[in-house]
């Protein structure tokens, strides 16, 4: 039986998170704009974070829990695989921009949603990356305080945050049991603390994909941080939901793992480092370098996480 409270101590883990994609608003409090070189690099940070977090993290502790061939392990980490992709083919099929305004832009609006220095895209993008898309539409939605758009748009971004709070679900499979740190009365897994900052830290880039748009439509700081806050809402739902499924059926607990650990591995193939790139275009050597170092950092960041 799953108590209450360890459901609320892993929803909490989850709303940490979300709540750390505010801070990607911060900057905002502080300067007009945020660099391309740095936008990249904060992405490669990101990128850096989950892969480490999957490797050395969901995957080790997956191998871990099987016994033989890790089958049950692959077919998680497929299937995780298998929900992005089939994720950000609904997401590409909704039109965001057509329900974030009951009327047709002006040009002056359809501006708003574009940078005009090639930066950080906040419309729709050539290679129709999921930040991208759900910026302008949760900037318009915000700024309009339309709660209509508000749940519509939730319910998008479910599909793309759900796969995050997954991860964080799985990691307190052990919550309460031995071998873990004892915070706030409960003996916690040391891998729910490491995806709990790793999911925190990757937040942050998509808190500014978020903030950028709405800087443009003259939106006020504050309401940047609850529209950022508002994108990962779904994380500590979908924590809660893991959490619970791997407590009561603990022979699932390899696919868990490889669930979490495909899906994020694939976000960050398929949408941080294109993402990165895109953003990257106009600087020297494409952003590769900033890139990089940001990956390179990332995973540098998370290793007193890994050593312990």
């Amino acid at each position: 039986m799953v108590s209450a409270g360890a459901i609320a101590f892993v929803f909490g883990a989850g709303l940490v998170t979300a709540l750390a994609t505010g801070l990607g608003a911060i900057p905002f409090f502080l300067f007009g704009d945020i660099s391309d070189r740095w936008n990249v690099a904060l992405w490669g940070i990101a990128s850096g974070i989950m892969l480490a977090a999957s490797g050395f993290g969901l995957l080790n502790e997956g191998l871990a829990a099987s016994s033989g061939f890790p089958s049950l392990l692959l077919a998680g980490t497929l299937a995780g695989v298998v929900l992005v992709i089939i994720a950000g083919a609904l997401l590409n099929r909704v039109d965001l921009h057509n329900h974030s305004h009951d009327h047709h832009d002006t040009p002056e609006e359809e501006a708003s949603m574009h940078r005009s220095d090639g930066g950080y895209a906040a419309g729709a993008t050539e290679s129709e990356n999921i930040p991208s898309e759900d910026a302008p539409a949760v900037s318009a939605a915000i700024a309009e305080g339309d709660l209509r758009k508000l749940v519509l748009i939730l319910g998008v971004l479910t599909v793309h945050s759900f796969p995050e709070g997954v991860a964080i679900g799985v990691s307190f499979a052990e919550l309460g049991l031995e071998g873990g740190v004892e915070l706030f009365g409960l003996v916690v897994p040391v891998l729910a603390i490491f995806m709990t900052i790793a999911i925190s830290i990757h937040n942050i880039p998509e808190g500014i994909a978020i903030s950028i748009p709405l800087r443009s439509m003259d939106v006020g700081e504050w309401r940047m941080v609850a529209a950022a806050v508002f994108s990962s809402l779904p994380q500590p739902i979908g924590a809660v939901i893991a959490f619970v499924f791997v407590r009561w059926a603990q022979a699932f607990l390899p696919f868990g793992f490889g669930f979490a650990a495909g899906a994020m591995i694939y976000l960050v193939l398929a949408e941080f480092v294109p993402e990165a790139l895109e953003i990257g275009a106009d600087l020297n050597g494409g952003g590769r370098r900033e890139l990089a170092a940001g990956i390179l950092g990332g995973v540098v960041l998370m290793l007193p996480l890994m050593l312990v």
